[in-house]
C-alpha cells in the first residue's frame, strides 16, 4: 500500500533534517532549507512520481537549498562543526540521525521548556500551534522559543553527535519526555479530524527503540517503551470505520496488537525489579493491567486504582491526578471519583469528560449532559467532539 505523501513527509522530516545538520551544520538554516525541500516535493512528486529513494531525494535538494541560502546570507559568520569533533564521537548510521538531532535538541545550553519545545517540532514534526497544546503554552510564546533555542545552538558551537556517556544523565529525562508527548500527539491528536496519527505514535516508538539500545539497562527507558508499545496496541480498535471514537469497554479485543502487548509485558517486568520504579515503569503497569483483561468486566480496577496512588507520589500532576479519580470510581463507585475529582483543577476538556462519565454513573442525567456538551466545547479533536455530543444526545434521547 502507498503511504499519504503527507504521512511520508511528516515521517522523514526529522530524518532529512538529521542528516543535513550532521553533514554541514548550521542547525537554524538547514531546518529552513529542508522545509523547502518539502514543499518542493508537494510540488514536484505528485506530476513526476516519487523518487526511488524520497529521502536521498530530500537531502539532495535541502543541501543544495542550505547552500544558497549560506552564500545569500553573507553577512552571516559560518559556524561549521569540525571532523575532528564528529571522529572523537559515538557514531550512528545515517538512518539513525534523528537519535542525534533528538540529543541535540536536548543541549544543556537551553533551558527545559525550549528543549522541549525545539525538539517537538524539529524531531517530531509537530507544528507551532500543536507544540502549544502539548505544552499548555499560547502558540505566540512557542514561536519566540524555537526561535531562540536554534539561535543558541548554532551559537554554542555544538557538534551534531551523540553526547558522551557522562552527558546523557542531564538529558536523558527531557529526552524522555519529548518522546512521550510525540507519542501522546500520535496516539491522541489534540485537534484535527483523526483521532490518532498512527505514523507519529510509530516514530516516537522507533526513538524510543533506539534510547534503549543505547541504555538497555535503564529502567525508566524501559517502561516508557514498554508504556508505547501497550499503548499503541489498541490502535486498531480505537476508531469505527468512519474514523468514530470506540471507548476503550467497547472496542474489540480481538484487534488489539497480541505480539506488542507480549513485548510490552514482558519489558515492564524486568524493568520493575531492575531499579528506581519511575513515571513511566508505573504507566506502563497500569496499561498491562488493561491489555491483560480479557473483557472490559474482567479488569481489574482495584489494581489499577493502587499503581495510580503509587505513581501520584511520584508524579501529582492534574492529568494524574484525574486518572485517579476516574480509576477509584470504577473500583469504589462514582462517588469516591467525583469526591476526588472536586480537588483537581479543570485544566482541560479531559476533566469535564471524566465528570461527565462519573456523574452518568451515578445516574445524575442532567449532570452528566451538561458535563458532556461543556467538554465538548473544549476539545479541537473532531471524533472527540463528535463522541461526546452523542453521549449527550443518548443522555437525554434526541
Amino acid at each position: 500500500m502507498t503511504v499519504p505523501l503527507g504521512d511520508l513527509l511528516r515521517e522523514l522530516a526529522p530524518q532529512v533534517l538529521g542528516a543535513v545538520v550532521r553533514r554541514y551544520g548550521h542547525f537554524d538554516t538547514a531546518e529552513d532549507a529542508v522545509q523547502e525541500a518539502l514543499l518542493a516535493a508537494v510540488a514536484d512528486w505528485p506530476r513526476r512520481g516519487r523518487p526511488d529513494d524520497p529521502r536521498a531525494w530530500l537531502i539532495t535538494v535541502a543541501a543544495r537549498r542550505l547552500t544558497d541560502l549560506l552564500r545569500a546570507d553573507s553577512a552571516r559568520h559560518r559556524r561549521e562543526w569540525t571532523v575532528a569533533l564528529r571522529r572523537e564521537a559515538p557514531q550512528v548510521p545515517d538512518s539513525d540521525d534523528s537519535l542525534v538531532l533528538l540529543f541535540l535538541c536536548c543541549h544543556p545550553a537551553l533551558s527545559v521548556p525550549a528543549q522541549l519545545s525545539l525538539t517537538l517540532k524539529a524531531v517530531g514534526g509537530l507544528s507551532t500551534a500543536e507544540v502549544a497544546r502539548a505544552l499548555l503554552v499560547p502558540e505566540a510564546t512557542i514561536g519566540r522559543r524555537i526561535t531562540r533555542a536554534k539561535t543558541a545552538i548554532r551559537d554554542s558551537g555544538a557538534a551534531f553527535r551523540l553526547p558522551s556517556r557522562a552527558d546523557w544523565d542531564g538529558r536523558l529525562a527531557v529526552v524522555l519526555r519529548v518522546l512521550y508527548l510525540i507519542f501522546n500527539e500520535g496516539y491522541a491528536s489534540t485537534a484535527g479530524p483523526a483521532l490518532q496519527r498512527v505514523e507519529l505514535a510509530a516514530e516516537a516508538i522507533r526513538l524510543t527503540r533506539l534510547v534503549h539500545r543505547l541504555l538497555p539497562a535503564d529502567s525508566e527507558v524501559t517502561g516508557l517503551l514498554a508504556l508505547m508499545l501497550l499503548t499503541h496496541a489498541r490502535r486498531a480498535a480505537r476508531t469505527a470505520p468512519d474514523g468514530a471514537l470506540i471507548p476503550m469497554d467497547a472496542q474489540d479485543r480481538t484487534l488489539w496488537d497480541a505480539a506488542a502487548i507480549e513485548e510490552g509485558i514482558a519489558l515492564i517486568t524486568a524493568a520493575l525489579p531492575a531499579g528506581p520504579t519511575g513515571p513511566y515503569q508505573l504507566q506502563a503497569a497500569i496499561a498491562a493491567v488493561h491489555d491483560e483483561a480479557p473483557t472490559a468486566a474482567d479488569t481489574d480496577w482495584p489494581q489499577i486504582e493502587a499503581l495510580y496512588g503509587l505513581l501520584l507520589r511520584v508524579d501529582a500532576s492534574p492529568v494524574v491526578r484525574l486518572n485517579h479519580a476516574v480509576a477509584a470510581a470504577m473500583a469504589r463507585g462514582p462517588a469516591a471519583g467525583l469526591a476526588l475529582l472536586d480537588d483537581v483543577p479543570p485544566a482541560s476538556h479531559r476533566w469535564y469528560a471524566a465528570r461527565a462519565h462519573l456523574l452518568e454513573k451515578a445516574g445524575d442525567v442532567r449532570g452528566a449532559r451538561d458535563a458532556y456538551l461543556e467538554a465538548a466545547t473544549r476539545t479541537a479533536s473532531l471524533p472527540e467532539r463528535d463522541y461526546l455530543r452523542e453521549r449527550a444526545r443518548r443522555l437525554t434521547g434526541e
